[in-house]
């Protein structure tokens, strides 16, 4: 069954961020507690999509050809690797997904892993 990765993207400067950073912390806390229980009821639920239940993304550093290491920022904050039977399948897998309906996230892109990995 083709494999794909999936990839969480937030824009750190939008308005659901934004909307996040505004609340208070007990607020936060209160919201992640909830959509945390969420996330890891989805993730019971698509159990037998699930390869690798990746998790969140930390600060990025880039190399680029020159060999400069620079800090950015992007708009990736979480990963996994799926399997579905079509690209369609795997992308409608996030249909509906706690990390946009509770967490900030605005969006999941999906994308097929060409190759063998082991």
């Amino acid at each position: 069954m083709p494999r794909y990765l999936a990839l969480f993207t937030m824009d750190k400067t939008g308005p659901k961020f934004r909307a996040w950073k505004a609340m208070t912390e007990g607020q936060q806390a209160a919201t992640a507690e909830t959509g945390v229980a969420a996330i890891k009821a989805w993730e019971a639920s698509h159990a037998d999509a699930i390869l690798y239940a990746g998790g969140p993304l930390g600060p990025t550093k880039r190399i680029d050809d020159a060999g400069a290491v620079t800090d950015v920022v992007n708009l990736l904050t979480v990963f996994m690797v799926v399997q579905a039977d079509s690209h369609e399948a795997a992308v409608r897998l996030f249909d509906g997904h706690p990390h946009m309906a509770i967490f900030p996230c605005e969006g999941v892109e999906v994308m097929p892993v060409l190759g063998d990995v082991e």
